[in-house]
């Protein structure tokens, strides 16, 4: 595979000499698995998209286990992405959008007008706007608690397959950083945002996690297409088998890792030698499950908090968790870095 170095450009927050190091660092990492387009092959359909129909899908709840909620995927004639609280029906549609970001703490949580009117751990929805390139949609929810599924994702981009995705007539919105910015954090980890060239809409994505456990380093390269994503959806989160005997302990006393839902199916559980749960993705003699999640699920889901507009350009990752990815993202905006394609 080929060696792309990239320039780390102006430093927004963090520190320079760190993320250089962790640069350094990222850069030795061997990319396990590449999935890039050919030369001008576009990652996504130019038109803007949203659903012919509506498809609703139900799991155990994630934070509430023993009741069952559903999520409806239905069309949207306002730009982007809505989230609509049927149990609540005098509050205002809230838009995907990082303005609208609650908490990132432990994972997203979007909100707008009343304190009651949230939906939690949106990435794993959220994410499918950029991965499956549809940019106007409204989910119906009967609760601020979503659905957990053992096959992660999946079962949310079917539903939205289900629907039938189709072209609206206007071409879609791009937006891509004016020049190379880097983002650093607390942990050795860093985000880079390089601007798309030439008026490429593609978005590409470097992603590489380092853990202290049987997962190890891993770094995968791609350029998001659907096909990609649909093969990275069934990814699921993954814990330390401590962090998983405390949400299923004292966390339960905690809104924010009172993961009720949680079990050895829905997600990967790992130790410092040993898997707890049977990990995906097999590639060699590493299973790429954490850093395919952390690359799609996770990351893209930060980079979709975008409105209606797509981003573009090529985003380095290593290290990061939620709230780098969202901080980096505000910051964008805060800073007028971002600019039309």
């Amino acid at each position: 595979m080929e060696t792309v170095n990239y320039p780390l450009g102006k430093t927004i927050f963090g520190n320079s000499a760190a993320i250089k190091y962790a640069y350094d660092e990222f850069m030795q990492l061997p990319v396990d698995e590449e999935r890039l387009l050919g030369e001008g092959n576009p990652g996504l359909p130019a038109k803007r998209r949203t659903l012919q129909g509506e498809a609703a899908v139900a799991g155990v709840g994630t934070f509430f286990g023993a009741v069952k909620q559903t999520i409806t995927f239905a069309p949207s004639e306002k730009p982007g992405w809505w989230i609509r609280r049927l149990d609540l029906p005098e509050q205002l549609d809230t838009q995907i959008d990082i303005s609208n970001l609650w908490t990132s703490a432990q994972n997203l949580v979007m909100r707008s007008g009343s304190p009651h009117n949230y939906l939690r751990m949106v990435e794993h929805i959220v994410a499918l706007k950029l991965g499956l390139g549809v940019d106007d949609v409204l989910l119906k929810v009967n609760s601020g608690d979503p659905p957990l599924f053992d096959a992660s994702s999946l079962p949310l981009v079917k539903a939205m397959e289900h629907a039938k995705i189709v072209d609206k007539p206007d071409d879609a919105t791009y937006v891509t950083v004016k020049e190379p910015i880097a983002f650093g954090g607390r942990r050795g980890d860093f985000l880079l945002f390089l601007p798309a060239e030439d008026g490429s809409r593609n978005l590409r994505i470097d992603c590489g996690i380092s853990w202290n456990t049987i997962i190890g380093q891993q770094r995968v390269r791609f350029d998001a297409t659907p096909d990609t994503f649909r093969y990275a959806s069934e990814a699921r989160t993954n814990c330390t088998y401590q962090q998983y005997l405390a949400a299923m302990t004292i966390g339960k006393l905690f809104a924010a890792t009172r993961n009720w839902g949680y079990n050895k199916k829905n997600i990967l559980i790992h130790g410092k030698k040993q898997f707890y749960s049977s990990p995906r993705f097999q590639v060699g003699d590493k299973f790429l499950e954490p850093v395919w999640h952390r690359a799609t699920l996770d990351l893209m889901a930060a980079l979709s908090l975008t409105g209606a507009d797509r981003l573009c350009g090529t985003v380095v990752s290593y290290r990061a968790g939620h709230t780098l990815d969202c901080d980096a993202i505000r910051a964008l905006y805060r800073n007028d870095l971002l600019c039309s394609v």
